[in-house]
């Protein structure tokens, strides 16, 4: 698929992974829409990136969803590229009473149902495109989850079957569908888990521009990839392996 000359909304674009796959896709001369729920932080994030639409939004609210689905059909009719970026993650303890249901209502709302929503709806002008791409973020918890991110692992292990099912419904029309799924990044977003010892969210960028390049459809970035090759061969010992118990 081509990466120059497309049309791109990121959602959660205003900063972390989605700021930098913003970056790096404008600077190769693409058109670039980026949302986010903080309109200050979105105001710099535009302000920082110069060349982008900035449209305050909330994924998870079904106003703002259809607010901004209207929008992009008046005035980006050649949208080709769908980045479903936006995320949220609680670290918390299962065994003690840590209001998991709240956190995994919200989580999977978020990370899950949203993507599905927002998908959904801008389906019919994706596919009127001669070629686009929908890409879902999944996470190396998908294939192992972690006790400190319980239900966090479980809606991005939902997301990563959606993907595959979306992959496959669109096999025989113009929509590519990729997961990137990351690693541990050093962002703002993964301090509390340790994010510094992350890789930095341009390596990201630049494997998912890659990926899309060569029609790479599963982007198991760094120690994804290991982590995905244990998960097949030995499910439990990968889930220790991510939980440091062994």
């Amino acid at each position: 698929m081509k990466t120059t000359a497309n049309t791109i909304l990121i959602t959660g674009g205003s900063a972390g992974i989605g700021l930098e796959m913003a970056r790096q896709f404008v600077a190769l001369g693409n058109k670039v829409i980026i949302t986010g729920r903080d309109e200050q932080r979105l105001n710099r994030a535009a302000a920082e990136l110069g060349n982008v639409t900035a449209i305050p939004f909330d994924v998870s609210n079904a106003g703002s969803v259809n607010s901004l689905v209207d929008r992009i059909t008046n005035e980006f009719p050649d949208l080709n590229v769908l980045i479903n970026n936006a995320g949220s993650a609680a670290v918390h303890n299962l065994g003690k009473g840590s209001g998991a249901y709240e956190i995994a209502a919200d989580e999977i709302a978020t990370n899950y149902l949203s993507v599905i929503r927002l998908t959904e709806k801008l389906l019919s002008l994706l596919s009127a495109q001669k070629e686009s791409a929908i890409v879902t973020v999944s996470s190396i918890v998908a294939f192992a989850p972690t006790q400190h991110l319980p239900t966090y692992s479980a809606s991005k292990a939902a997301l990563h079957s959606y993907t595959q099912s979306l992959r496959l419904a669109l096999r025989d029309t113009s929509v590519k569908v990729f997961e990137l799924m990351p690693p541990l990044v050093n962002t703002q977003f993964s301090a509390e888990i340790g994010g510094e010892k992350g890789i930095a969210p341009s390596v990201l960028a630049e494997d998912l521009i890659d990926a899309m390049k060569n029609d790479r459809f599963e982007i198991r970035t760094g120690q994804t990839e290991d982590v995905y090759r244990l998960s097949l061969a030995d499910p439990a010992h990968a889930v220790l392996v991510m939980n440091g118990l062994d």
